[in-house]
């Protein structure tokens, strides 16, 4: 795949997924690097979506250690349980959060984050990673978004 992505910007939200979910199959389908493919997913979903913050953190141990990213400066560390990323990899699904702000225990790696969504990957039904999606805008995500980040965690998983 080039080096480029072909998204229009004048198209829905779930339009957009819909054309950027084949590029990254084929941006990655050459790529066995797992940080490789989830540095060049990141940057497409920020890119593509405008995203505040979008990046990964992958399971060490019993942490999440901060993977690649795109976005402002971010948390290094999470432990298992704690935050939005530390309940969505405790409880091995997808959470949403609406306002940060609500989430008990959330973790402010910055004040501007009003709302975010967070989806585990698995391989062998242990989760390997976390992919953590952060808007500065109060109730950002929704279904769309779950389901479409969720075919490319799919993705993820098949590379995993």
């Amino acid at each position: 795949m080039a080096e480029e992505l072909i998204i229009s910007t004048s198209t829905s939200k779930k339009e957009k997924y819909q054309t950027l979910i084949p590029q990254v199959e084929s941006l990655i389908a050459g790529e066995s690097d797992l940080i490789a493919n989830l540095s060049n997913i990141a940057a497409a979903l920020k890119q593509t979506m405008d995203f505040f913050w979008v990046g990964f953190y992958l399971v060490k141990d019993d942490q999440l250690v901060l993977g690649p990213f795109q976005g402002p400066i971010a948390c290094t560390r999470i432990d298992f349980g704690k935050g939005v990323c530390g309940a969505a990899w405790k409880e091995k699904r997808t959470v949403i959060v609406p306002n940060v702000d609500e989430f008990p225990g959330h973790i402010a790696c910055s004040s501007a984050s009003k709302s975010e969504i967070v989806l585990p990957a698995f391989k062998n039904d242990e989760v390997k990673l976390i992919l953590d999606v952060d808007s500065d805008k109060l109730d950002d995500y929704d279904a769309v978004d779950e389901n479409a980040l969720g075919e490319i965690m799919r993705l993820i998983e098949q590379k995993l």
